[in-house]
C-alpha cells in the first residue's frame, strides 16, 4: 500500500496570449498578471461579513504557479539521493531501493547532476557528484549495493548535503532524497536533531524529501527533516512501491516554475493576526511573513490565517489584507513579483452573508483543523491516553461531517468516513505503528498540499 495524497484543487490556468487578467473572487481579486506568471490570490471565508463586534475571519492566500513552458528548456537539477543500506533492508527492499534509484537516474537530462549516498554502521559516497552521462556506470555501481549494519540516517543527509554543494553555486533545483526503512541508531538520532539539520538545509535552498519504508521508522523524525527544509513525505508499507515513488518525486523536482518563493501579507493596521494555520511562518507586527522553496509546474499552493476584524457597520467595507510574493523564475533566473488584495463587506441580513461563503476556504480551513486534531490524537496515543485519542479524532469526523452536509461538500464528508474508520480502528486495536504512520503522513500532507502522482 503506498500512502499518497492526490492531487487537490489542482488549477489548471491557461495563459496564451492575454496579458492583463482581472478576475473578482469571493472575498478577493486577482492581480494584474502576465503570462506565464505565478497568481496570487487573497479570499476569505465568506465575502459578506456580519456586522457588529469584532470577529475573527479566516483567510486563504493562494499560489497558482503556470504551467511548465513547452518551448523553454527546464532548470537542471542536482539530485543526491540517500539510501538506507542497513541490515534491515536486506531482502525486497533493497532490490526495490536500487530500482528506484535507477529509474530516478534514467529519468535525468545528461546535463543535471546525480550522486548516492549509502549508509549504515558508516556513510559512504559511492556515486560522486557527477553528470548523469555515465549511466552504465552509475547503474552497475548502484547495483552492487548490499545492506548490511545499523542506521547511520544524520550522517547519510549530512553527506548527501556535501554532494549537493558541490554545485550549490550553479542554478540548479537542489534535492536531497532520503530513503530509510529503521530507527536513527547511529549519530544524532532525535526528531529535533533531524529537524534542525532540514531548517539549516533550506537556508542553502535544500529541500529533502523522505520515504519511510514499513512499519518501523521514525515517521517523526522524517516528517521533521521534511517539513523543515519544505520537502515531501511519503509512507509506503511495501518496497515494491519504492520505484514509483521515485518517480513521482522525480516529476515534481523536475517540473519546478518558481524558487525561493516569498509571501509577505500586511494587514491594515486595524485588522490584527491571530493565528497562522497548518503551515510554518512568522508574524511580525501587522505583517505575515511565509517561505515556500520551491512550487511545481500547474500546483496550487496556499496559506490559511486567521485574523481579527474590528466592529463595523452594515454597509461598509474593509480591506483585510494584501499578499506580496517574490519569486526566482528558473527559466529566466529573474526575480519576479505577484499580489492579491482581499476586501470584505458587512451586513446585518444573515442570509448575505450565509450566501457569500467562500466553501473553498471553508473546506481548507476544516481540513487543515483536521490535520492539527490527528497530530493531537498521536500526541494523546503517545501519553497512554487512546480513549482521549480517539475522542479527538471522533470530534474531527463529526465537525468535518456537519460542515460537509451543511455545504453539501464530498471532500469533507469523505474525509468524515475515513476519519472515523481510523478512530475505530485504533479503538479496537490500539495506535498500532501503521495507524500512528498514516495519522502523521496524512497530517503533513494535509498541512503541505503535497501532490502526488
Amino acid at each position: 500500500m503506498t500512502h499518497l495524497r492526490p492531487y487537490q484543487n489542482r488549477t489548471i490556468v491557461s495563459f496564451f496570449t492575454v496579458l492583463i487578467i482581472f478576475v473578482t473572487m469571493a472575498g478577493g481579486v486577482w492581480a494584474g498578471i502576465e503570462p506565464s506568471r505565478l497568481i496570487c490570490r487573497v479570499e476569505t471565508d465568506r465575502a459578506v461579513l456580519p456586522a457588529g463586534d469584532s470577529q475573527n475571519v479566516v483567510l486563504k492566500i493562494t499560489l497558482d504557479a503556470p504551467l511548465s513552458p513547452v518551448n523553454i528548456k527546464r532548470p537542471l537539477v542536482n539530485l543526491a539521493l540517500v539510501l538506507d543500506q542497513s541490515g534491515s533492508m536486506n531482502g525486497t527492499k533493497i532490490q526495490q531501493a536500487k530500482a528506484a534509484a535507477i529509474e530516478a537516474l534514467t529519468r535525468l537530462g545528461l546535463q543535471d547532476i546525480f550522486s548516492v549516498v549509502v549508509y549504515d554502521t558508516n556513510v559512504h559516497t559511492i556515486v560522486p557528484a557527477q553528470n548523469a552521462r555515465n549511466i552504465q556506470g552509475i547503474i552497475h555501481t548502484i547495483q552492487q549495493i548490499r545492506a548490511g549494519g545499523s542506521t547511520a540516517l544524520f550522517g547519510g543527509v549530512s553527506q548527501g548535503a556535501s554532494e549537493i554543494r558541490k554545485n550549490l553555486e550553479n542554478d540548479y533545483v537542489h534535492r536531497i532524497v532520503l530513503l530509510s526503512d529503521g530507527l536513527a541508531n547511529v549519530g544524532p538520532r532525535m526528531p529535533a536533531d533531524l529537524g534542525r539539520l532540514g531548517a539549516a538545509l533550506i537556508k542553502e535552498n535544500i529541500s529533502v524529501t523522505t520515504v519511510g519504508v514499513g512499519t518501523d521508522y521514525n515517521e517523526d523524525l522524517m516528517a521533521q527533516l521534511a517539513q523543515k527544509s519544505d520537502g515531501n513525505t511519503y509512507f509506503v508499507e511495501s518496497g515494491f512501491d519504492l520505484p514509483r515513488i521515485f518517480s513521482a518525486e522525480l516529476g515534481d523536482v523536475l517540473n519546478v516554475v518558481a524558487k525561493k518563493v516569498k509571501v509577505i501579507i500586511t494587514l491594515p493596521y486595524n485588522v490584527q493576526p491571530v493565528n497562522i494555520i497548518g503551515r510554518q511562518g512568522r508574524i511580525r507586527g501587522n505583517q505575515i511573513e511565509l517561505y515556500m522553496n520551491q512550487l511545481y509546474g500547474g500546483q496550487e499552493k496556499y496559506a490559511l490565517v486567521e485574523v481579527n476584524i474590528p466592529k463595523s457597520i452594515s454597509g461598509s467595507r474593509i480591506k483585510v489584507a494584501q499578499a506580496d510574493v517574490t519569486y526566482e523564475n528558473p527559466f529566466t533566473q529573474k526575480l519576479e513579483t505577484s499580489s492579491g488584495t482581499s476586501y470584505a463587506r458587512f451586513s446585518s441580513d444573515p442570509k448575505k452573508v450565509a450566501k457569500s461563503t467562500n466553501i473553498d476556504v471553508v473546506r481548507e480551513y476544516q481540513l487543515n483543523l483536521n490535520a492539527l486534531a490527528q497530530e493531537k490524537a498521536i500526541e494523546l496515543s503517545d501519553k497512554g491516553k487512546k480513549k482521549e485519542a480517539v475522542q479527538e479524532l471522533k470530534l474531527s469526523a463529526e465537525r468535518l461531517k456537519q460542515i460537509g452536509s451543511q455545504y453539501k461538500d464530498k471532500e469533507l464528508l469523505k474525509q468524515a468516513d475515513e476519519l472515523e474508520v481510523q478512530a475505530e480502528m485504533i479503538e479496537d486495536q490500539g495506535m498500532s505503528k501503521k495507524n500512528r504512520k498514516l495519522l502523521r503522513t496524512e497530517s503533513y500532507q494535509k498541512k503541505n498540499q503535497q501532490l502526488s502522482q
